[in-house]
């Protein structure tokens, strides 16, 4: 992954200040890649930047146990001053978390699960003192009252989407039994734990006029969320980069099925750990389709140096997609569906990289135009439109100059 190649804001208003970065502990995600660059950017403010990594199930202790060891060796890149590991013990169960969480887990209702989780995490015995929390997801904030251990710290909350439509969403492949818990019982959960930071940041367009309308006595900010740059496109290689959620899933059937019959043998490869998630929900899909997938790699940066086009057939999900912010900054050819692009304020027809299909039919035509060009051997173009936006919106030190104008109005 790149580094704060921009120059960064010239003051350093934290300097000599620690930050932690409270975040679910996931990996090969945007919600990854948004945490390491939280880090990058805290850490060109001048501040010793602490990595807390909050499991999101019961679990046992890290290193070894659980999910531990697939995290850990998924993300040695997160640039962290120090990490903390911590989760919810197994013996959790035993208390009220069965009668408060699990009992409305299985009605569907995941944001009580996730913060009666959050609610078990131990705290640190050797925690260092924090002068300012960064909280990503509201289910970090049950774990980040505990951190302040009674002392008044700031809290920024970073939205990253109305976590309510994602559960819904999941909750379409999941089984659940009536009574169903719904979106308005779990939004009201969220927002419950949303007043008690002291900023709600929102990462998209859509987010932020949603939240300000629904908690309009909170303080908010849109600051676009910093995606570390990636290698420049200089390949032919024609890809899809994807990480294993629903959305995803669905988009990617939907190509699979509808697009692929279309292209007439047009190419693709489909790096990312979204290879799992189609082969255990759609195991015959997956079979018929097994050539296309690379699985996830260690170094995507190698796999979008070596791009010659970009496909982002998205046609499910909420939120900024990092995927599609990447997909920016390597400067290739993209060609997307328009959803690809929600939650920028951007027309993304006005770059003269991208190509725009609005069904699968479309989609197909372009892809085999694409197709083509790379037969004949073009490679990107060293500069571009997609880039040019991204070192103005999405780069490192465009987040950290809008955190530093943020900091200046938080409480002392």
């Amino acid at each position: 992954m790149g580094q704060i190649s921009e120059t960064p804001p010239p003051a350093r208003p934290l300097a000599g200040k620690t930050v932690a970065v409270v975040h679910a502990a996931w990996h090969s995600c945007g919600s990854y890649q948004v945490n390491v660059s939280q880090i990058a950017a805290y850490q060109a403010l001048g501040a010793r930047v602490l990595s807390v990594a909050m499991m999101d199930a019961l679990t046992p202790p890290a290193p070894d146990g659980g999910r531990w060891p697939s995290y850990l060796a998924a993300t040695r890149d997160i640039g962290a001053d120090r990490r903390y590991f911590c989760g919810a013990p197994n013996a959790a169960l035993a208390s009220r978390l069965l009668l408060d969480g699990w009992w409305r887990l299985i009605h569907g209702d995941q944001a009580s699960w996730l913060i009666e989780i959050a609610k078990r995490v131990p705290v640190p015995d050797d925690l260092e003192a924090i002068d300012l929390f960064h909280a990503n997801h509201y289910i970090t904030l049950p774990f980040v009252e505990r951190l302040k251990r009674g002392r008044r710290v700031p809290v920024i909350l970073e939205t990253q989407d109305i976590q309510a439509r994602q559960y819904v969403l999941r909750n379409q492949g999941g089984f659940f039994i009536p009574p169903y818990v719904g979106y308005d019982e779990m939004l009201a959960v969220e927002l419950d734990w949303m007043r008690r930071a002291d900023l709600c940041a929102h990462l998209n367009e859509e987010e932020d006029r949603d939240f300000r309308a629904l908690l309009p006595q909170a303080r908010h900010a849109l600051i676009y969320p910093a995606v570390l740059d990636v290698p420049r496109a200089a390949g032919g290689e024609i890809i899809i980069v994807a990480s294993d959620n629903y959305a995803n899933y669905k988009s990617l059937r939907w190509l699979l099925q509808e697009v692929v019959p279309r292209a007439d043998g047009a190419r693709v490869a489909i790096y990312g750990n979204i290879d799992a998630g189609v082969k255990q929900r759609d195991p015959a899909l997956y079979e018929a389709h097994r050539a296309l997938f690379r699985g996830r790699v260690e170094n995507i940066g190698a796999v979008y140096a070596n791009a010659g086009c970009v496909l982002l057939p998205t046609v499910e999900g909420h939120g900024l997609s990092i995927k599609a912010v990447e997909a920016l900054s390597c400067g290739a050819p993209l060609i997307a569906t328009p959803l690809a692009f929600r939650g920028m304020k951007v027309d993304p027809s006005a770059f003269s990289n991208v190509s725009l299909a609005e069904d699968a039919e479309q989609f197909a035509r372009l892809w085999r135009e694409a197709q083509a060009r790379a037969d004949a051997g073009e490679t990107p173009a060293a500069a571009s439109d997609t880039r040019k936006y991204y070192e103005a919106v999405f780069s490192p030190a465009a987040y950290a100059r809008a955190l530093a104008a943020e900091l200046e109005t938080l409480p002392a």
